[in-house]
């Protein structure tokens, strides 16, 4: 594998913002090269290198899947995936940032593999299964989870197990975890990424991309050729992406939002929902999200927008998709609903343009809005990290009254 509104747009021609003076150099570097001690007492040991290294782990996930390339093709055969006509309903299965994973990926693999994809919480599978499910149809159940010790997606496993209309393949970081060590019977199959990308802060951040491409892996399983150009594309526009992101969220971060709207549309709807829980994670609730979908924002959840929040919207590649999106902006302008509007996108922004006060592009245009959700994600995961430490909290364990852990605990598992 080879690997090598009020104020027009604010943009610089390496897609970092220039309005702001203060910004530092090179922000998430400064955080890298830390003193040991200091990053350990600031909580700042791990999610900062975990944010950094996820352009070049993508390349450890890609060979990896290539390395198990027959044996996933073979899986997924068995599930029907090579049968027109009959093929299962797939369900994307994950609780959280795991479920977001699902979300990034139900248009790519519905338009690969021809067939109804959906994104299914484990959550909801919990307590609703036998509604979820049509008696007599083929199902392949594919599971992503960080641990794969999350009590509801291993309690959704043991029951589903018993279904021989089910196949399941589970994906995780996490070797020693329930998940994978069930993977092990009749219709079942488990994927481990590399423990590096097993993260120890608490917010999953490479745990989450590394999940998505594996699954963009997979919507390419049959022929990888194709799609290994377009993660050599998502590798250097996400190397190009981090610094200039870092930069950007930590200058925001001065300026004391108390709320942040995330939106997007299509699979960048996922990256919302993501990086609006995030930056929640990472603040421990002092900073306020929510995300919608661009269209479905004027639908009610508009009225919680106001001086105090941060706008954000991760603009589609897609021209006509393109065109709402850029309504709403100028309208959210007209009406000056928010502080400042931020639009990240692949490419480069026109001259003409101003429907938001500052622009940030990773210089990708070139890749479709399914492929994007890995490199787009890392500005919330940014924002996330900077905010926490405005909040004066430790990244690594942001939850000082242990409302939220790594993984989920405590859950009562009823039958």
């Amino acid at each position: 594998m080879s690997r090598d509104g009020d104020a027009g747009p604010k943009q610089c021609s390496t897609g970092c913002i220039e309005s702001r003076r203060d910004v530092q150099v090179n922000a998430l570097a400064e955080l890298l090269t830390l003193p040991e001690g200091e990053k350990a007492t600031r909580g700042l040991t791990d999610t900062p290198a975990e944010i950094a290294q996820q352009p070049d782990s993508w390349l450890s996930t890609f060979d990896l899947f290539q390395s198990k390339r027959t044996q996933i093709v073979e899986f997924l055969s068995l599930a029907g995936l090579d049968a027109p006509g009959s093929r299962p309903i797939v369900f994307l299965i994950g609780a959280g940032t795991s479920d977001y994973v699902g979300h990034s990926l139900t248009y790519l693999l519905r338009k690969r593999w021809h067939c109804e994809v959906l994104a299914v919480a484990s959550t909801d599978l919990l307590t609703h299964m036998d509604d979820l499910i049509i008696p007599e149809r083929r199902y392949l159940w594919i599971y992503f989870s960080r641990s794969g010790d999350t009590p509801e997606g291993v309690a959704v496993l043991e029951a589903a197990r018993k279904n021989p209309d089910i196949h399941h393949l589970v994906i995780s970081c996490n070797a020693n975890g329930q998940m994978i060590r069930v993977a092990d019977g009749p219709r079942m199959f488990g994927i481990c990424l590399d423990e590096d990308v097993n993260d120890r802060g608490l917010a999953m951040t490479s745990s989450f991309s590394n999940m998505v491409i594996f699954g963009q892996c997979l919507a390419h399983a049959e022929n990888l050729v194709p799609y290994e150009e377009v993660l050599l594309q998502l590798v250097r526009a996400g190397k190009n992406f981090l610094p200039h992101a870092a930069d950007c969220a930590a200058a925001l971060a001065k300026e004391a939002y108390t709320k942040a709207c995330f939106v997007g549309s299509g699979p960048l709807r996922a990256v919302a929902r993501e990086s609006a829980l995030k930056l929640l994670e990472l603040t421990a609730g002092k900073t306020l999200t929510m995300s919608e979908s661009v269209l479905g924002l004027r639908h009610g959840p508009v009225a919680a927008l106001d001086q105090g929040t941060l706008f954000v919207c991760f603009l589609s590649g897609n021209r006509r998709t393109q065109q709402y999106e850029r309504d709403l902006l100028e309208e959210i302008g007209k009406k000056r609903l928010v502080r400042s509007r931020i639009v990240v996108m692949g490419g480069e922004i026109s001259g003409k343009d101003s429907f938001a006060e500052q622009y940030l592009t990773d210089s990708a245009s070139a890749i479709g809005d399914d492929y994007r959700p890995a490199v787009d994600v890392m500005f919330g995961q940014l924002l996330g990290l900077f905010f926490s430490l405005r909040w004066n909290l430790r990244p690594d364990h942001p939850s000082p009254n242990g409302a939220i852990s790594r993984v989920v605990q405590h859950v009562n598992i009823h039958h």
